[in-house]
């Protein structure tokens, strides 16, 4: 009963932080019981109470803290996921508002289309790019609740993995063409260069992140379904965002994506 009411109220306090654009202290410190597993499922209660108020549905999820450098910056020892909602998605050729976001950032990602469902226990990366329709280039909008973009990882599960928004690009390329561990990436901020990487920055081969995640899943009954959308993970460090930015990424053989931001 009292795990039920922390669980709420954390989950409450996520969404309100949210809506009302104003972030929030770390919970660990109001709330030593907050361990990863319990915050787990106070990341289900905030995305039920996202899909019950905002009429929105699950349409896949994403990649947290993947490289061994983001671990390090944020404190923490391994990956997280999160929730994607239809009400996330942004489109191309739509200038995005910083306007509903407390401190938002932005990061460049590979995102995955899957026809198959993905379950674990032992789900490798062989198995992920089997049960993966289509491959595509990706850029995520994160922006933490937490003051500073400040937390420990059960904070940051606990907050959806910093979810926000997403952007997928319009073409779609099947993964089976290509060497994912090298596909060279860059990353630009109004024309200049920001970052250049491979793949290989995703733990190694951006499907073993979502192989980690599925294998993870099992042990909550969950599993990657058909039809949903896997944001891997960030290929280079998370740029902040101001009025009047423009990001473009680009991805060799699968092109790019750009947007722009607004007040």
């Amino acid at each position: 009963m009292i795990q039920t009411a922390i669980i709420d109220q954390i989950a409450d306090e996520l969404y309100r932080a949210e809506k009302e654009k104003t972030s929030v202290n770390k919970f660990v410190e109001r709330f030593p019981k907050l361990d990863e597993a319990l915050a787990y499922k106070v990341q289900d209660r905030l995305i039920e109470l996202k899909c019950e108020v905002e009429n929105t549905k699950r349409v896949g999820r994403k990649l947290g803290l993947t490289s061994k450098a983001k671990q390090e910056m944020m404190g923490v020892h391994e990956p997280s996921y999160g929730v994607l909602l239809g009400s996330m998605q942004v489109f191309e050729g739509e200038p995005i508002s910083i306007s509903p976001f407390i401190h938002a950032k932005v990061e460049p990602e590979i995102a995955f289309i899957f026809d198959k469902e993905v379950k674990g226990p032992s789900v490798t990366v062989a198995d992920i790019l089997a049960a993966t329709a289509y491959i595509a280039p990706a850029l995520e909008i994160i922006d933490s609740r937490f003051q500073g973009f400040s937390f420990t990882l059960p904070d940051a599960v606990a907050d959806n993995s910093s979810s926000s928004r997403f952007m997928i690009g319009e073409r779609f390329y099947k993964p089976d063409q290509f060497n994912l561990q090298l596909m060279g990436m860059v990353f630009r901020k109004n024309g200049e260069v920001l970052a250049t990487g491979a793949g290989a920055a995703v733990m190694g081969h951006p499907a073993r992140a979502i192989a980690w995640m599925a294998n993870r899943l099992h042990k909550i009954g969950q599993s990657i379904q058909p039809g949903e959308v896997v944001l891997s993970g960030s290929l280079s460090g998370a740029a902040t965002i101001a009025p009047g930015d423009h990001f473009s990424v680009s991805f060799d053989g699968i092109g790019s994506l750009e947007t722009v931001f607004t007040q």
